[in-house]
């Protein structure tokens, strides 16, 4: 027996609260992430504030997609996997390399600090969002190859954020610190091959498990409009850092003696988003108008006949 996560129309009448309750914390995502780079908020009180609106926003849309119960399964999963793989590296060396988190960003659950959970489900539920637009996910089934093309995507659009945050976060800002340095301004290789199975772990577990799922016939009205306008704040934020740091750029050294400009960095993670994070952005905005528009509507060759 499958689980229900159908949502009539009573029920979605009854929640005339879902339409602007989901661009109200898409918005805050944005003013958030906004606020922390124009404010030069502390990394704690930044963090705090942009993964409590993504994780927000993620259990309010996904529970208008999988119910209640379904999106929790998520956060679980979610919570579980990342927080094993994150103090894994941290005492092994594997998936990411070796590193530490200093504390800046608080209290830690193990040796994690609290705040990089949320941030991975927010930002995970908003790739998975993204990767499912792209692919013309309709109703939140995932028929056919969907269940497997759905975690691959995602995991590329979660990836494609870290390589937008990292070098910023740890080289700059020491949130945390890469024992050996890295190519990628302080950053290792191995970091950004972690994290794709780090995520695509958890992508693909919650995929098997709500593929048996039923479809949700009805989406409140922004259904689509507003992750992607949540997502906007993943492509706002480096750029902003750019152009509103006025600092001079300055050299430091990672933990291995290399020595990498201030500026460069932010560069580099500005015109990296340029290319990766807005051009999946792009796709789903490109997707999701073309189905709805009447009469646009194809079957994707991802389903089952």
């Amino acid at each position: 027996m499958t689980t229900d996560l159908r949502t009539d129309s009573a029920t979605q009448r009854a929640r005339p609260w879902a339409t602007p309750l989901l661009w109200t914390v898409a918005a805050a995502s944005v003013i958030s992430h906004v606020a922390t780079v124009a404010l030069h908020l502390p990394q704690g009180v930044g963090g705090a504030l942009i993964a409590s609106t993504l994780t927000l926003f993620g259990l309010l849309h996904g529970a208008l997609t999988y119910g209640l119960r379904g999106i929790l399964i998520f956060l679980l999963i979610c919570l579980g996997v990342s927080n094993a793989f994150e103090n894994l590296s941290i005492m092994t060396g594997f998936p990411f390399g070796w590193y530490h988190y200093s504390d800046a960003l608080g209290p830690k659950l193990f040796l994690v600090p609290l705040l990089i959970g949320p941030a991975y489900f927010g930002m995970g539920y908003l790739s998975w969002a993204l990767a499912r637009a792209i692919l013309g996910d309709e109703d939140g089934r995932l028929l056919g190859l969907r269940s497997f093309a759905t975690p691959v995507i995602a995991s590329f659009i979660m990836v494609s954020w870290d390589l937008t945050i990292d070098p910023m976060a740890s080289t700059i800002n020491g949130s945390w610190v890469w024992r050996d340095g890295g190519s990628y301004f302080g950053v290792p290789v191995s970091n950004f091959l972690g994290w794709y199975l780090t995520v695509y772990v958890f992508f693909q577990s919650f995929a098997l498990y709500a593929r048996s799922r039923s479809a949700s016939d009805v989406k409140a009205p922004g259904y689509w409009i507003t992750p992607l306008l949540a997502y906007t704040s993943i492509i706002i934020a480096p750029v902003l850092s750019l152009i509103l740091n006025t600092e001079p750029s300055t050299v430091l050294a990672d933990p291995v003696g290399h020595q990498w400009q201030t500026h460069d960095i932010r560069s580099v993670e500005a015109l990296v988003c340029l290319f990766t994070a807005l051009p999946f952005w792009i796709l789903a905005v490109f997707k999701t108008g073309a189905a709805g528009r009447p009469g646009n509507h194809r079957e994707s060759p991802l389903t089952d006949q």
